[in-house]
C-alpha cells in the first residue's frame, strides 16, 4: 500500500508560506494509514465520519477528515452511497474499506 499525499496537493498555489510550511510538517503517510485501518475495523457495515473521529478524539478534526478524499482517490475506501445519520442531526456518507492485498 502506498500511503501519503504529496504536500503540495495540500495547499493553493498562492497560499502564504507558513501554509506551505505547515503541509510540509504533516506526516500523511502516518494519518493516511491510521484513518484506513480505522474504516477497515467497522468491516462490510462501513461507518460515517463521527465514527471515525470517535476513534481519534485527541487529533484534530482536519487531520482525520483531510485524508477521506485521498484514500478515495487511491482505491483504499470507497462511498457506500448509503447515508446515516450524524451526531449534528445530518445525513453523512458511509465509507468502507476496500481490502487490498498489497
Amino acid at each position: 500500500m502506498s500511503f501519503g499525499t504529496d504536500p503540495r496537493r495540500l495547499v493553493r498555489t498562492n497560499s502564504p508560506d507558513t501554509s506551505h510550511a505547515a503541509a510540509e510538517s504533516v506526516d500523511t503517510s502516518r494519518l493516511e494509514q491510521m484513518v484506513y485501518e480505522a474504516i477497515l475495523k467497522f468491516g462490510q457495515r462501513g461507518c460515517i465520519s463521527d465514527e471515525v473521529r470517535k476513534v481519534f478524539s485527541g487529533y484534530p478534526y482536519s487531520s482525520i477528515t483531510a485524508r477521506y478524499r485521498a484514500l478515495i482517490d487511491k482505491g483504499y475506501i470507497e462511498d457506500t452511497g448509503e447515508r446515516r445519520q450524524g451526531l449534528s442531526g445530518k445525513n453523512q456518507r458511509v465509507m468502507r474499506a476496500i481490502k487490498r492485498d498489497n
